[in-house]
């Protein structure tokens, strides 16, 4: 998958634990770890934004786009599908 989930480096800046930050977003730790590791196929903006809060950051420090080999140009701007 092309994007990229770096919340453990945010937990790791924080000085945060697994728990504490699933207790303060208030998730289970195992649900925690499925996000930490990049498994989940989905997160709530709900979610994302009490990440942010208990980690006193911006959703695009916890997710990044990296693009797949043979990937390139294969997504089309948000502009170019409005527009277009």
């Amino acid at each position: 998958m092309p994007i990229t989930v770096d919340i453990d480096v945010m937990m790791a800046r924080r000085k945060m634990s697994v728990g504490e930050l699933a207790e303060r977003v208030g998730i289970t730790p195992a649900n925690l770890a499925v996000l930490k590791n990049g498994r989940a196929k989905a997160v709530r903006f709900a979610t994302l934004a009490a990440l942010c809060e208990a980690l006193e950051c911006q959703p695009g420090d916890l997710l990044r786009y990296e693009a797949e080999a043979g990937d390139e140009g294969a997504a089309v701007p948000v502009s170019e599908a409005v527009e277009g």
